[in-house]
């Protein structure tokens, strides 16, 4: 008897050939549509649209189609999470913690207790299972579009309930197989937009739960450049949006002073932008924890980020990163993510 797999389908190119390939290896295949965000109607938000482009997808592959209303869901796992970082100032990533808690935490135990075998994405990313009976993530052959690091929360239970079909296809391979399939999505395009709000503007988003509050744009002698609106929405090394185009050379954000309500900005050659070091905390063991510190690794602080050589130490309950390079703009409380080779072995928060 066929395994059966729900695979999450979204309006995309992957997942639709993640849905055509699974039904030709005989997978007994059924697709769900997850409604994450619904907005009024002036945000032109897409989610109605994107869900008939899905309905169109499995009535063209004749699997069966459902939609699953995870909005609360999404509101107490990512949107609050969310909102409440922003509010003190840091920038978190949605991303993992929606792939870590939602697409395979909910999503994978509703599809559990309905009593699917697994489940299936189109994510860019591999798992293997090595010795031991050990799930392994490992980066995807199309180092360009490689999503491991979106998933570095994952744990085992997760990746040993998880397929990803498309893993040994690099993106161009990708869109041909649909357009051979003669999938109705084939040509459209890929999303850039993170996973929770869909095409909705980002500032528009964050101002319904924080309100605006003015402040000074400085450089690093705190010379009053301009005014921002939005502080808690400028990340470190944002360049786009600070309306600075006046500035002999591009600024970007160097610092961000909640006490003072201040933006700090300077060009990309001021070293406060460069560290060789950070520090992690909350790390978090995608299979084996008895490592032997120190271990020489390579690791991202940032998605599509080349890998970077490093040494990992441990002391105490922290752990600490050495770069062989020093780091341009090394964010606090995003992710760093490790590798040994291509197979992803921790991460944790940059603290």
């Amino acid at each position: 008897m066929p395994k059966k797999i729900l695979v999450w389908l979204s309006w995309g190119v992957d997942s639709a050939v993640t849905a055509y390939l699974l039904k030709k290896q005989w997978y007994d295949v059924t697709a769900w549509f997850m409604i994450n965000y619904l907005a009024p109607e002036w945000e032109k938000c897409s989610t109605l649209e994107d869900i008939e482009v899905a309905k169109e997808v499995a009535k063209y592959l004749d699997i069966p189609f459902f939609t699953f209303d995870f909005r609360s869901e999404y509101e107490e796992k990512v949107l609050n999470y969310m909102y409440e970082w922003y509010k003190k100032w840091i920038t978190p990533n949605p991303d993992i913690m929606c792939n870590s808690e939602v697409k395979f935490k909910v999503f994978l135990d509703e599809a559990l207790e309905a009593w699917f075998d697994m489940v299936a994405t189109g994510h860019y990313a591999k798992i293997t299972k090595g010795s031991g009976d050990i799930f392994h993530l490992k980066k995807w052959v199309d180092q360009n579009k490689d999503q491991s690091y979106f998933l570095a929360g994952l744990n085992q239970k997760q990746l040993s309930k998880a397929l990803f079909p498309i893993w040994d296809l690099e993106k161009p391979r990708v869109r041909e197989v649909a357009l051979e399939a003669g999938l109705p999505n084939a040509m459209r395009k890929d999303s850039q937009w993170i996973c929770f709000v869909w095409k909705v503007n980002m500032a528009d988003f964050l101002e319904k739960k924080i309100k605006p509050k003015p402040g000074n744009i400085v450089d690093t002698n705190w010379k009053i450049l301009w005014i921002h609106k939005w502080s808690f929405y400028y990340t470190i090394w944002q360049r786009k949006g600070l309306d600075l185009w006046w500035q002999p050379e591009p600024v970007f954000v160097v610092k961000k002073d909640l006490e003072k309500n201040e933006v700090v900005v300077w060009t990309e050659k001021d070293m406060d932008l460069y560290d060789d070091k950070l520090t992690i905390k909350n790390m978090h063991f995608i299979g084996k924890t008895d490592f032997k510190f120190p271990m020489k690794l390579k690791c991202k602080i940032r998605y599509r980020q080349a890998d970077q050589d490093c040494s990992l130490t441990k002391t105490w309950e922290k752990y600490e990163v050495i770069f062989n390079e020093k780091q341009r703009a090394i964010a606090s409380w995003q992710i760093c993510a490790f590798y040994d080779g291509d197979d992803l072995i921790m991460s944790g928060v940059i603290e």
